[in-house]
């Protein structure tokens, strides 16, 4: 698989998480620790799109009575409460 050099910037924050990360020897480069976030943040939009996907088909039989929008809203207001948004 071919790769391609790219410049990012991070925050102070970031890049501290990123050197403690190395440091812990989580990681041997910054871009394996990147290569990983990108590959996971994949796989979690992937499992969204499922998930949309299943919501619609719910509401499309009508084993939810709430819409999807109301079902998102929900979603996102437990996640607020919980701290996670």
């Amino acid at each position: 698989m071919a790769t391609v050099k790219k410049s990012i910037t991070v925050t102070d924050q970031q890049e501290a998480w990123i050197q403690a990360q190395l440091a812990e020897g989580h990681y041997a480069t910054d871009s394996e620790l990147i290569r990983e976030a990108i590959r996971e943040k994949q796989l979690r939009s992937a499992e969204i799109d499922r998930i949309r996907a299943a919501l619609t088909q719910a509401e499309g039989s009508g084993f939810s009575e709430q819409g999807k929008d109301a079902i998102r809203a929900a979603v996102q207001d437990d996640l607020r409460r919980d701290g996670a948004l």
